[in-house]
């Protein structure tokens, strides 16, 4: 039954979703936002949606871009490198990205007779980013239950997986990685050293797959 909307950026985890529930998607919506790599990360989003014949929808939320502060929104050379748990990685948070995606998400799933909202946060992300956090998650549901009608609620069934067990589910589904974009700089070929490409590196790792992305570095 196509009872969700996902929230699908284009990168790895969220395009995990996308092919493991496409059988309860009946929407996926990719937001620019003015980050580096959001048109590359679109692009990956439209074109596997397609692939899977799901409806997608680009909203632009360029006050974000605008006024909010983020090295994501300050070009590649604002963005640190190494892993996320160094604490420069900060500089990343675009505030309250999250809020302001699962809202738009749920007036689309109120606006289309839907119960759910889809996230593909992870639990990589609950160090550095406080609105991927499972107390986030479970507030923000309450608030859109009890903001909506229809009662609609968040589905986050990653929110306690790492990067690496999403990779494992992928390599399970046959997902080709390939066909998703990660990198923090936003450059054609991933940069392999931000915190996003790093991850990237070890989830697939962890996973077995064969690393398929192409990196500015050939030998990274």
């Amino acid at each position: 039954m196509k009872d969700s909307v996902l929230v699908l950026s284009g990168g790895m985890d969220s395009s995990t979703m996308l092919f493991e529930y496409k059988d309860r998607i009946a929407l996926a919506v990719t937001f620019d936002y003015g980050s580096n790599h959001n048109m590359r990360e679109a692009e990956c989003a439209r074109k596997l949606c397609e692939s899977l014949n799901i409806e997608f929808l680009l909203i632009p939320l360029a006050f974000m871009g605008k006024y909010f502060k983020s090295s994501l929104l300050e070009g590649a050379e604002a963005i640190p490198e190494g892993h996320y748990q160094e604490d420069n990685m900060k500089s990343t948070v675009v505030p309250f990205r999250n809020g302001i995606m699962l809202s738009v998400a749920c007036g689309l799933a109120a606006s289309r007779d839907l119960k759910y909202v889809m996230i593909a946060n992870h639990g990589g992300d609950h160090t550095i980013y406080p609105d991927c956090r499972p107390e986030f998650i479970n507030a923000m549901s309450k608030a859109m239950t009890e903001g909506t009608f229809e009662d609609i609620e968040i589905l986050a069934p990653y929110t306690h997986l790492t990067k690496g067990e999403i990779a494992a589910v992928g390599k399970r589904l046959g997902i080709d990685y390939s066909l998703t974009y990660s990198c923090y700089k936003g450059g054609e070929k991933h940069c392999g050293n931000c915190g996003t490409c790093v991850e990237r590196k070890e989830a697939l790792r962890f996973a077995g797959i064969p690393d398929p992305t192409i990196y500015e570095d050939s030998e990274t």
